[in-house]
């Protein structure tokens, strides 16, 4: 005996849920079509209002001080982390130089755990220019880190100066 099963055929695939058949309802709204860019940039209302995040983890976030960011990127690059040149074009005049030399010696380079950023503080020599320093624990040490950073002309800050302390020799 053969048994034949049969099966009716179905006008639609059976990975997609059913669609609405209720005619009392309105079909929907027509698809949104997305703003371009140049549309958006005509308006007056875009050129008043800065563009916003567009995630709420990106709003979230405080926009972080130059110091604070400095310090970030010099601490990854004098504690072997990152490579000098990644700084290449955050410096300007013997900036770049000095933080090369700084890099060869490691001064923030520790066994284990990365060097932990203590307290930032800074100075206002003149407009345009910050003179910072930091407290950096590496290992059991506290080390001082010291730069200069200056707003060029493209409203960008650069670092002009990097200096760090030697490692203190253990007194015997």
């Amino acid at each position: 005996m053969n048994k034949v099963m049969s099966r009716t055929a179905q006008s639609r695939p059976r990975h997609r849920p059913p669609t609405r058949h209720d005619t009392r309802r309105p079909a929907g709204a027509p698809p949104r079509k997305p703003p371009t860019r140049s549309s958006r940039a005509m308006t007056p209302a875009a050129l008043r209002t800065p563009e916003r995040p567009r995630t709420a983890a990106a709003a979230a976030q405080p926009q972080l001080r130059p110091t604070d960011l400095f310090t970030d990127r010099l601490v990854a690059v004098l504690s072997g982390q990152r490579p000098v040149h990644w700084m290449l074009r955050h410096t300007a005049g013997r900036a770049y130089d000095d933080l090369t030399r700084l890099a060869e010696r490691s001064p923030l380079r520790t066994r284990g755990s990365r060097p932990v950023i203590h307290d930032i503080g800074y100075y206002v020599p003149c407009d345009g220019a910050l003179e910072v320093f930091a407290r950096i624990a590496a290992g059991d040490q506290l080390r001082a880190l010291a730069f200069r950073l200056e707003l060029g002309q493209d409203l960008r800050w650069r670092c002009t100066a990097v200096e760090a302390a030697a490692r203190s020799r253990p007194t015997a």
